[in-house]
């Protein structure tokens, strides 16, 4: 089994798409999901009305 040294190019390139997906992409996403499931239930109250009685 032949291993290379992970060499400091590498290690750097690795390091700066960690912290690009971290800082940048993943907060996007997780806003994108709240408000996408928040949409989901204002239109679902939009058809079928609010909970409760009435």
């Amino acid at each position: 089994m032949h291993t290379e040294p992970v060499d400091a190019k590498n290690r750097r390139i690795e390091t700066i798409l960690f912290l690009v997906l971290a800082v940048v992409i993943w907060p996007f996403i997780a806003v994108g999901v709240v408000a996408g499931w928040g949409f989901v239930v204002w239109m679902y109250y939009l058809f079928t009305g609010p909970p409760g009685p009435v």
